[in-house]
C-alpha cells in the first residue's frame, strides 16, 4: 500500500482508531484510549518540531505507530494471541514492506519520536496521575519506607504486587525516562515534566513524614 495515498491512509487511521477503542476499552485509565490519543498528539507535535512535517509519509508513519504502540501490551493481555494483533493489522492493511523496514531498523527518527511521546506521557502531571491510577488498579501499597526501589525490572518482577509500591515506581522507572529521550524536542519537554515530578515527590515525602 502506498502510504502517501491520503484517502487510503485516512481509512487505515480510522481502522486503527477503532482497533484501539476495541482492544483497550477494558483497560484502566492509565493505559486506555485517551493515553493513545495523547501520545498521538504529542508524537505529531514532536515530529513537527523535528522537521518531519515536510515529509507526509514520515508523518503518517508517526501517527500510525503512535496509534498502535500500546496494542498487545503484556500487562493487559487477555489472550496469548493478542500479542500478534498489530502484526496482523498491518499485514491485513498491506504494510508487509513497512514491517520489513521496521525489522531492518528503518524509520528510526519516526519511531524515536513516538517512543519519546510515550515516555513523555509517563512523566509530569499526567504521568503522576497515570502512576497512581495503575497502582490503584493493581491494589498496590501507596508507600512503605521499608520497601526499597528495585534494580531488577523484568516482566516477572514488574507484575509482582507484593514487591512494589506505587511511589517506588517513580524511582524504578519514571525518574529515569528524561535521560532516555531520543529527540531534541523530546529532551526539552522532558526537562519540565521531570522537574515537576521531583517537586511532587519532595512534597509527598514531607507530608508523609509530617514535616510539610
Amino acid at each position: 500500500m502506498a502510504m502517501n495515498n491520503s484517502s487510503s491512509m485516512a481509512v487505515v487511521m480510522k481502522k486503527a482508531e477503532e482497533l484501539v477503542e476495541r482492544v483497550m476499552k477494558d483497560n484502566d485509565a492509565s493505559h486506555d484510549a485517551a493515553h493513545v490519543w495523547r501520545v498521538r498528539d504529542l508524537a505529531l507535535s514532536l515530529a513537527r518540531e523535528e522537521g518531519l512535517s515536510s515529509n507526509p509519509i514520515s508523518m503518517e508513519i508517526v501517527e500510525l505507530a503512535a496509534l498502535l504502540h500500546d496494542i498487545g501490551d503484556y500487562k493487559y493481555l487477555r489472550d496469548p494471541s493478542d500479542e500478534k494483533i498489530v502484526e496482523r493489522f498491518l499485514e491485513d492493511e498491506g504494510f508487509k514492506e513497512e514491517i520489513g523496514g521496521l525489522a531492518n531498523g528503518e524509520f528510526s527518527v519516526e519511531f524515536g519520536v513516538v517512543q519519546d511521546a510515550d515516555r513523555l506521557d509517563a512523566i509530569g502531571a499526567i504521568g503522576i496521575a497515570r502512576c497512581f491510577t495503575f497502582g490503584g488498579s493493581r491494589n498496590r501499597v501507596l508507600h512503605d519506607p521499608a520497601i526499597k526501589p528495585r534494580s531488577d525490572l523484568s516482566k516477572e518482577h514488574y507484575m509482582k504486587k507484593e514487591e512494589q509500591t506505587t511511589l517506588n515506581h517513580f524511582h524504578e522507572k519514571l525518574l529515569k525516562l528524561k535521560d532516555l529521550m531520543k529527540t531534541e524536542a523530546g529532551k526539552k519537554r522532558a526537562e519540565k515534566r521531570h522537574k515537576f515530578m521531583e517537586e511532587f515527590l519532595t512534597e509527598f515525602y514531607g507530608e508523609w513524614d509530617g514535616t510539610a
